[in-house]
């Protein structure tokens, strides 16, 4: 399962239509608060989270979850990453793709590293 944090109920909507369109079944979150709280991340194989969410970023989340015993591959969506950002993920060893999400490099990567995951 693929886990999308994302506050942009379009971008949201988008990205679950068409992982779900290529198979690939997807549990959607508008906060960090609600993933935080999510009871199925045990089923998690991937991670995208968007930088700018609301009271606290991907990469904030990203860490708590890390902290929570949840490690799974995961990306980073962001318009315009500042180096500092940069820097964080690398460290976190989480890609970033940036926004637009014009071509299929998203959707590409989510299928390797779920690919890669263990089930």
């Amino acid at each position: 399962m693929l886990a999308l944090v994302d506050d942009d109920p379009a971008v949201r909507h988008a990205l679950s239509f068409a992982f779900e369109t290529a198979g690939i079944t997807v549990a959607t979150f508008a906060d960090a608060e609600s993933a935080l709280a999510a009871p199925d991340q045990g089923a998690w194989r991937c991670l995208v989270l968007d930088q700018k969410l609301p009271r606290m970023s991907g990469l904030d989340l990203l860490e708590r979850l890390r902290a929570a015993g949840v490690i799974v591959p995961s990306i980073l969506i962001t318009t315009h990453p500042s180096r500092e950002t940069r820097a964080r993920a690398l460290a976190a060893g989480v890609e970033i793709v940036e926004k637009p999400l014009l071509d299929n490099q998203l959707s590409r990567m989510v299928r390797e590293l779920m690919a890669d995951a263990p089930r």
